[in-house]
């Protein structure tokens, strides 16, 4: 992703922060149990998050005892995640860019960017993270792919508003199967400040109905760089399509990758 390409996208999140947080679905318990037995977390160890957003990963790492430290670039998302973090002293959010944010003297047990690490600056993001964890810390990144799965003949038929309404969408586009998407690991692998990375991998289904599906949506950042009368038009396309053609609801399936790395050193 092209850097003037990248800020310009990931910009788009805060314009929408409240309903980010309503929408948007969280994390699998389960991650959060993988993640602690794989970084060795306990209460009290010290947490940086990157690009917490309103705080869906925040919440369950706050429940859990950790030092928080949550940077956040977005200001109006930091203050939701503020709001819902309220009562969890031990957790602080910054509202900085990750790329400027001084690092702070005491070092972290485990750095966690839960579908952001990809928005951080690439020539920036490993090497400030190897510098924020203590050594033999851990680098811990959530990705999440929409896969093959749920309502398999609505998503064939919705790529039609796509080519529609949305000029950059290539045609012939299918969802792949989870099995198909391989690990994340190319970068880690070629790092010198990381070890090889392990891999968790949950697969799920959300069933939505219409308005629900078209408010998720509306917090992805490809639909809202769209001009606002071809969004709007794409939006219209595809709630027709799920109350006339699905009964009002369609299902999808997520594949939430969590990748563990350790500090070499």
């Amino acid at each position: 992703m092209a850097s003037m390409d990248r800020d310009r996208l990931r910009t788009t999140f805060t314009e929408a922060a409240e309903l980010y947080d309503r929408a948007r679905p969280g994390y699998p318990r389960q991650l959060f149990d993988d993640l602690a037995s794989l970084t060795e977390l306990g209460p009290g160890c010290r947490v940086l998050e990157l690009g917490c957003g309103t705080g869906q990963a925040t919440v369950p790492l706050a429940e859990r005892g950790y030092q928080v430290v949550a940077v956040e670039l977005g200001a109006e998302m930091a203050q939701v995640a503020r709001r819902n973090l309220a009562t969890f002293p031990q957790v602080e959010v910054v509202t900085a860019a990750f790329e400027d944010w001084p690092l702070p003297a005491d070092p972290f047990d485990v750095v966690v960017a839960a579908t952001a690490f990809h928005w951080i600056d690439p020539e920036v993001r490993l090497t400030k993270t190897a510098d924020a964890l203590r050594p033999g810390g851990a680098l811990a990144t959530v990705a999440t792919h929409h896969v093959a799965g749920g309502s398999e003949a609505f998503f064939a038929e919705v790529q039609n508003c796509y080519e529609r309404f949305d000029p950059s969408t290539p045609t012939g586009i299918r969802l792949r199967a989870a099995a198909e998407i391989p690990p994340d690991g190319e970068e880690l692998n070629g790092s010198a400040r990381f070890g090889r990375p392990v891999f968790r991998r949950y697969e799920r289904d959300l069933t939505y109905s219409t308005a629900e599906y078209l408010d998720v949506l509306q917090t992805y950042s490809g639909h809202r760089a769209l001009p606002p009368t071809a969004r709007n038009e794409l939006l219209n396309c595809i709630g027709d399509l799920i109350d006339v053609r699905h009964g009002g609801r369609v299902t999808k399936r997520y594949l939430t990758e969590l990748r563990v790395a350790h500090r070499i050193g």
